[in-house]
C-alpha cells in the first residue's frame, strides 16, 4: 500500500459550461449545495464548477480508488478555508477508505486557465509526515548554542594561555625580535600584491 497517493486531472471549461447549459440538473447531482453557492456567486461559474470537478476526480485518484468501491459523486467536494485556498473534504465511503489507509491529510491545488481547470491531490499519511517536537527542538537548539559557546571560549583560552606564555619567554626584545619578521613578511606581501595583479590582468 502507497504511504501517500498523487492524483491529477484536467478537464476543458468550455466542457463543464455546456454540461451546465444543456442538463439543469447536474449541477445538482453533482456538487454540494455549498459548493453551488459558491460557484454561481463568481463571475465564471463554469470555471469554478470544473476546478470542482476535476478536484474530485484528482483526490479519488490519489485515494485510489475512482468512482469505485461505494464512492458517491458527493463523497467528496471542496470547501474553502479561512484565508479562501480550497480544501478537499472527505465524506461516506471516501473518509471510511482515506481512514484505512492511515490518510490524515488531503493536500489540495487548483489552477485555471481561460480554457482549462487543473487539480493536483496529495495523500499525505502520518508515515510520511515529519515527526517533529516543538519541545524537543528547543531543547536540541539549545544544546547546539550551548556547544557553540563552548567551543568558543574553549578558543579564548586556549589563545589567552598562548598569549601568557609568549609574555613569559624572556625579556620585551625578544618579543620585539618575535614581531619583526611577521612585520617583514606583511611588507613582502604588499610588494607581491602589484605582481599579482598585473598577471591577472
Amino acid at each position: 500500500m502507497a504511504l501517500a497517493g498523487i492524483g491529477v486531472d484536467i478537464l476543458e471549461i468550455g466542457r463543464m459550461e455546456r454540461a451546465l447549459s444543456r442538463h439543469p440538473s447536474f449541477a445538482r447531482r453533482v456538487f454540494t449545495r455549498q459548493e453551488r453557492d459558491y460557484c454561481d456567486s463568481t463571475a465564471r461559474p463554469a470555471e469554478h464548477y470544473a476546478g470542482r470537478f476535476v478536484a474530485r476526480e484528482a483526490v479519488l485518484k490519489a485515494l485510489g480508488t475512482g468512482f469505485a468501491e461505494g464512492v458517491g459523486l458527493k463523497d467528496v467536494w471542496v470547501d474553502r478555508d479561512e484565508s479562501g485556498q480550497p480544501r478537499a473534504v472527505l465524506e461516506g465511503r471516501a473518509a471510511q477508505i482515506a481512514a484505512e489507509k492511515g490518510v490524515s491529510e488531503v493536500a489540495l491545488s487548483l489552477s485555471f486557465t481561460r480554457e482549462v481547470a487543473v487539480a493536483n491531490a496529495v495523500m499525505v499519511t502520518d508515515a510520511v509526515r515529519p515527526k517533529t517536537d516543538k519541545g524537543d527542538d528547543k531543547e536540541q537548539a539549545l544544546n547546539v548554542s550551548f556547544k557553540e559557546a563552548r567551543s568558543i571560549l574553549d578558543e579564548l583560552d586556549l589563545l589567552q594561555e598562548g598569549a601568557v606564555g609568549q609574555s613569559e619567554l624572556g625579556d620585551g626584545k625578544d618579543d620585539v625580535a618575535r614581531a619583526a619578521p611577521a612585520e617583514q613578511d606583511d611588507d613582502a606581501a604588499t610588494d607581491e600584491a602589484p605582481q599579482a595583479t598585473q598577471g591577472k590582468v
